[in-house]
């Protein structure tokens, strides 16, 4: 599904990624995790063409997407900061993007289940912060595509809202998408992901299941494996 390979990028002097490597042959949840700077955001938006590195190559179902734009029709992406038009109304918004992608949706079983119908006539720009991450939920979630790209899809999120996102994943992953999902919330990451993708400075560290890390680690708890690892560089250990 996903193929990177010896990816770098700077912004100025600042190496982000540093010959990156990554194989995702496809169904199940990723969790992208790793410190502020390791580069996840960064490899995201390398994966959607938003970025473009400066040396290496990704592809997707085996073709670069270097220098193109379509391939990402078949890509549900969620970002980690939701910049809406603030004089928009929510159901103004969401018809917006439905004129736009043009494919079927499921629009309105996800209002209800985020319980957004008594805010579709509310403008963008009075809606609370856990308010807005439900209609960005919503954006991502509803068009049937094969890979979604989720950043931070917990910020903000009220108890309920947790559990339909988590729900809504489980059965996104049954019928065989490619989840990739980066997330702060190391309960949630436990709760859903099948591997853990760990960056630091710009490189993999660590690929494989919660009970692959465990066992690296030497630690039971998944917070306190991920805090080993968080401690060591990437050239120190295989």
């Amino acid at each position: 599904m996903i193929q990177v390979t010896d990816i770098h990028k700077k912004f100025g002097k600042n190496t982000v990624l540093s010959g990156l490597d990554l194989s995702i042959n496809g169904g199940g949840i990723f969790a992208v995790l790793g410190p502020n700077g390791s580069g996840k955001t960064t490899l995201i938006k390398s994966i959607l063409g938003m970025v473009i590195a400066n040396k290496g190559t990704i592809a997707i179902k085996g073709n670069s997407v270097k220098n193109k734009w379509r391939y990402r029709k078949e890509i549900n992406y969620l970002p980690q900061i939701a910049n809406f038009p603030g004089n928009l109304k929510v159901k103004e918004l969401i018809r917006m993007i439905i004129d736009l992608r043009q494919k079927p949706n499921d629009s309105e079983n996800l209002l209800d289940l985020f319980g957004l119908r008594p805010f579709l006539n509310k403008k963008l720009s009075t809606l609370s912060g856990g308010t807005k991450q439900k209609v960005n939920i919503v954006l991502a979630l509803m068009f049937d595509s094969p890979l979604l790209i989720l950043d931070e899809p917990t910020t903000g999120l009220d108890p309920a809202a947790l559990i339909q996102l988590k729900k809504i994943l489980g059965q996104e992953k049954k019928k065989g998408k490619t989840i990739l999902v980066t997330s702060h919330i190391l309960r949630f990451v436990e709760e859903v992901a099948d591997e853990i993708i760990y960056l630091l400075e710009g490189k993999i560290y660590f690929k494989g299941t919660i009970q692959e890390l465990r066992e690296k680690t030497q630690q039971n708890d998944f917070e306190h494996a991920i805090a080993t690892i968080a401690g060591h560089q990437p050239n120190n250990h295989a």
